[in-house]
């Protein structure tokens, strides 16, 4: 987004001191640098103002005090987004981040998740009911960011999508108005929320479904890098045609002496703990394990793991592609990835689609595809006292470009970047049409601008 008028900005921030508590309203000074800062340390850009709302009816002054002065906004929640699209270059950032709720109906199993509540935030809630929720990977991952996009995760076999346990949205829309969404009010706009992302308004809270869970049991193998071949080609048949219960992600990464390595980490969230030991012992026979690290865990120390080994701070360029499957070219993908990584820090992560994910129908949702797939999330990962940032992307291209004929078009949303504009024409499937429909219907003047839309034809 380019720069806006300093003068309008101006106005802008005289407007938003008068409407919520001015100490709220930052245009410099420390508050301003935490507001800007993000998951991904290359992101440069400068908002005008950033207003660090503590309550819903700040975002909503905010909104219209925005509109008010012409001046863009954006919304940031847990600022994990790798693209920096959370932040306004010159114009409004309405941080969210202080907001960070959530409650719990433990009899209804519902939580509700105010807009800047993390997956980490939702899962300690969750946990001393015995209680979990549907997330990410990572836990400093904004939980209504995840939500709207999509939400790969390691219990999304068992319990599809992290956007398939939404229930409700209170919404702030571009007029400034609030609304309250659900299969029975506005079902348009809750269908779009559900995978078109946070496009179409400012969530300031959700209601979201908690799954009874008595045992995760969870944790890491690891495999040398001379399996590299053998492992995968073992585990095709695991990752889409295994146990609902079971969801494994897996890919390359770099070991503590910066040498690559097969990782397989997964997670089984059925009732029986002794099929799952036996689910789980089966991936160890795949090869031989360096580490093969496999216990009871919670959902609160799995998010953490991930965060440890992923802070922020650190500067970021990810690529996405999906598969239909881990075919030989998939496989030659990863060796590549290995072979040839710049940094110690760098990743690739297979995250599947199986099992209650695939049985929610394609059009029941705005998100794309619901065929059981693999989403290849490559990640390319430096300190940022290292020069050698092309590099680093250039390696997260090539291997992207390596999937040629073995991709499907489009991608997840949640991790395409603005200019992969042929992945965003196929990203949301047969749902795109109406997608746009409901854009032009809520926001006609494009105000909120999350992941990437298709252009309209």
């Amino acid at each position: 987004m380019s720069p806006t008028d300093p003068e309008r900005v101006a106005r802008l921030a005289d407007t938003l001191r008068r409407t919520v508590p001015a100490e709220r309203v930052a245009t410099t000074g420390p508050d301003y640098d935490a507001g800007r800062s993000i998951w991904n340390g290359a992101v440069t850009t400068r908002p005008g103002v950033i207003v660090r709302c503590s309550d819903p009816s700040e975002a909503q002054a905010a909104v219209l005090a925005a509109r008010e002065s012409e001046v863009p906004l954006t919304v940031r929640g847990g600022g994990h987004d790798w693209a920096g699209r959370s932040l306004s270059d010159g114009g409004l950032t309405i941080d969210l981040s202080a907001v960070r709720q959530v409650t719990v109906d433990p009899v209804a199993e519902v939580a509700e998740v105010s807009g800047g509540a993390t997956a980490a935030d939702v899962a300690a809630a969750a946990q001393p009911f015995g209680l979990t929720a549907v997330t990410g990977s990572a836990g400093s991952v904004g939980m209504v960011g995840l939500t709207l996009g999509g939400g790969y995760g390691p219990l999304s076999g068992r319990f599809g999508l992290a956007l398939d346990s939404l229930l409700s949205a209170d919404v702030v829309l571009a007029d400034g108005s609030v609304v309250t969404t659900d299969p029975e009010r506005e079902p348009d706009l809750f269908w779009a929320l559900r995978g078109g992302g946070g496009n179409f308004g400012l969530v300031t809270s959700m209601r979201v479904r908690l799954h009874r869970v008595p045992t995760l049991l969870s944790g890491i193998v690891l495999f040398p890098w001379n399996q590299a071949d053998t492992v995968p080609a073992g585990l095709s048949d695991v990752l889409l045609e295994g146990p609902d219960e079971l969801t494994v992600q897996s890919g390359v990464l770099a070991d503590p002496d910066g040498n690559p390595v097969v990782f397989l980490s997964p997670t089984w969230s059925g009732d029986d703990t002794a099929a799952g030991e036996r689910a789980l012992a089966r991936l160890d026979s795949l090869g031989t394990p360096l580490v093969s690290q496999i216990a009871p865990t919670t959902a609160s120390d799995m998010l953490a793991g991930i965060d440890a080994q992923f802070p922020f701070g650190r500067h970021v360029g990810i690529r996405t592609r999906s598969v239909p499957s881990l075919t030989s070219g998939v496989r030659d993908m990863l060796s590549l990835a290995g072979n040839t990584l710049t940094s110690p820090y760098s990743a690739v992560s297979v995250h599947s689609l199986h099992g209650a994910a695939t049985r929610v129908p394609v059009a029941d949702t705005a998100f794309g595809n619901r065929d059981p797939h693999l989403m290849i999330e490559i990640i390319a990962l430096w300190d940022p006292s290292d020069t050698r940032a092309a590099e680093h992307r250039s390696w997260a291209d090539k291997l992207t470009g390596a999937l040629g004929s073995d991709a499907l078009p489009g991608g997840y949303p949640n991790l395409l970047g603005r200019d992969e504009t042929a992945q965003i024409a196929h990203a949301y499937g047969p749902n795109a049409a109406r997608l746009l429909e409901v854009k032009r219907r809520f926001d006609p003047d494009n105000v909120f601008q999350a992941i990437p839309l298709p252009v309209p034809s």
